[in-house]
């Protein structure tokens, strides 16, 4: 290999420019409208406009890809993680094309990314499973009957899925058939493809993951254990490794089943298996991922081994560079830096950021594709950096983590900072003895706890400045809005620094109807035009940054639409009246 073309964007795109460039390879990138002066655009050798502002248009396009693979001389590409990396026809493509497809074999991908036959195949070779349907259920009624004999909750999900896309808990039975209806779509919008399998789902599991390395000359190495238990929607938040408080026993097992899998797979390349473990012990395979993770700087951090130079070196045909497990040393936390409001049901926010200064110091590595003035679009994933931290245990790492999560400086549109820093202060993910944290805990045991305001964005990202004033040796923050005299005597602000109406303001009436809280595309409405609704009521369903979200009648009335499925919302923009 001499060139590679990166067929992806992002933080992810800048990490493979980077290890392209140790390896002495040149590099292409391939951009959207929007990411025309992106990071990884600047970084790459060249770099190719796909004439698209869209996902289909753009980076899932393999004709698009293909075609400036060839025009400019690459004779490799490389997925990344998400668009096209687990696409077994795409893979297929650009080796007929006579490219090298930095990645497992098309037919691993078919094997694995079927969760029916990968948990076949785990099954196969021992390892953990719950019960679950052989195949994909036909109907919302099938997965009914499935949970009347075997209990609740289920967890339905998209057979050709991942990244917590096209996967819905049901703990109820009378909701089994809207969350199947919900996979289905998810399923079909993210991946082409609607079917659906059910099986138990383990309450408040957590989710532990193993890596798993190998190469063409027999190799299967397995790197370690991580934690991705954080999360939010069923898609990651934070992550860690080593995976703490496992027993031996547990994390022999995990090494062992994975390693298995991957052999009996025959697999070549860098691979996830993934695990649901329960308060009682109990483990249970989950998936495969075929293709880098997002959380793999963790792994790197306490390995020492550069997991994308070994996907490189797969491909060219070499052996890994480590052949058995290495031993960890010390502990590393990776937290997602996504563009979303935690106060307000992490909503997606694109926007401009208009002040982007990650911390430094030591133990502190920073993965990002953003930088002060990006334009964050909402047709895109909604990550754009990861702050990874490593210290010599889990309690340093965490002291660690706080203070560099304090230093973060992230201005201009609403992040997860807030929500990390809550996090990291509260006894269930940071105390010593216990990871008491699970798959559901963020919607669960944290929101019953944290109430909403504790995760208000920054004051800076709402508009209000700060000032300071010294007592007695200390400094403190006064906070005020950026236009302070254009506002009515009468306004206060709340202790988050959001500005509150009172009386002064009435003469504003507030936009009549129902209005999107984000910018985005309508999916589908949930009620008919004209239907009677009440306050509460789901009654639509939108998607922005990759990501679905319901939206509810905010009174009561008749039903109106203003907008159609498949339009482009504007964040405050009227999407139906209600009569």
């Amino acid at each position: 290999m001499k060139k590679v073309l990166i067929a992806n964007r992002g933080e992810i795109a800048v990490r493979i420019i980077r290890a392209c460039a140790d390896r002495g390879l040149d590099t292409v990138a391939v951009y959207a409208d929007s990411d025309a002066d992106a990071i990884h655009v600047r970084l790459a050798g060249e770099a190719w406009g796909l004439d698209g502002d869209s996902p289909a248009a753009t980076y899932l396009d393999a004709e698009k890809l293909i075609t400036v693979a060839v025009r400019s001389g690459a004779d490799a590409v490389h997925p990344g993680y998400g668009f096209l990396s687990e696409s077994a026809p795409f893979a297929r493509r650009v080796i007929a094309a006579g490219l090298t497809w930095i990645g497992p074999s098309p037919e691993s991908i078919d094997l694995l990314g079927d969760k029916i036959a990968a948990r076949q195949l785990a099954a196969s070779v021992g390892a953990p499973l719950v019960a679950g349907t052989p195949d994909p259920v036909a109907s919302a009624a099938d997965a009914v009957a499935f949970a009347e004999t075997h209990g609740l909750p289920i967890v339905i999900k998209a057979a050709f899925g991942g990244g917590g896309r096209g996967m819905r808990v049901a703990r109820s039975l009378d909701e089994v058939a809207e969350q199947f209806d919900a996979a289905v779509r998810e399923a079909v919008t993210a991946f082409g493809r609607g079917e659906c399998f059910v099986e138990q789902f383990l309450d408040a599991p957590r989710h532990v993951e193993v890596q798993v390395l190998s190469d063409s000359h027999g190799n299967v190495v397995v790197l370690g254990t991580r934690d991705c238990s954080l999360q939010r929607r069923n898609q990651k938040l934070v992550e860690e490794a080593p995976a703490p408080f496992l027993t031996d026993e547990q994390r022999n097992r995990l090494h062992r089943s994975a390693a298995d899998i991957c052999a009996a797979a025959h697999y070549r390349g860098v691979a996830t298996v993934e695990y649901l473990l329960s308060v009682d012990g109990t483990i249970s395979f989950l998936e495969v991922n075929t293709r880098l993770q997002v959380e793999h700087p963790v792994t790197e951090e306490t390995t020492g081994v550069d997991i994308v130079a070994e996907q490189l070196r797969i491909a060219e045909g070499l052996p890994l560079s480590v052949q058995a497990t290495p031993a960890p040393t010390g502990h590393s936390l990776e937290f997602r830096i996504n563009a979303e409001d935690a106060a307000r049901g992490f909503l997606p926010t694109p926007g401009v950021i208009t002040r982007f200064e990650p911390p430094t110091g030591p133990g502190i590595r920073v993965d990002s594709g953003v930088e002060t003035g990006t334009v964050v679009s909402g047709r895109f994933d909604s990550m754009l950096a990861k702050l990874i931290v490593t210290g010599p245990t889990r309690q340093i790492a965490i002291r660690r983590a706080r203070r560099a999560l304090d230093e973060f400086v992230l201005e201009g549109i609403p992040s997860v900072l807030p929500f990390h820093r809550a996090v990291l202060r509260d006894d269930d993910f940071a105390e010593a003895e216990a990871l008491k944290v699970h798959t559901q805990w963020i919607e669960t045991s944290f929101a019953e706890r944290i109430p909403a305001e504790a995760l208000q964005p920054e004051p800076e990202e709402l508009g209000i400045t700060n000032s300071w004033i010294e007592i007695d040796g200390r400094r403190h923050t006064l906070r005020m809005p950026a236009d302070a005299g254009a506002l009515p005597a009468a306004s206060v602000l709340t202790r988050a620094g959001a500005p509150v109406a009172t009386a002064a303001d009435a003469a504003t009436p507030a936009p009549a109807g129902l209005v999107a809280p984000m910018a985005g595309t309508l999916i589908t409405w949930l009620v008919a035009d004209g239907t009677e609704v009440a306050e509460g009521d789901p009654v639509v369903v939108m998607e922005a940054m990759k990501m679905e979200t319901t939206i509810v009648a905010t009174g009561s009335g008749t039903l109106q639409r203003h907008r159609a499925p498949g339009d482009m919302i504007v964040a405050g923009e009227q999407l139906a009246t209600l009569d």
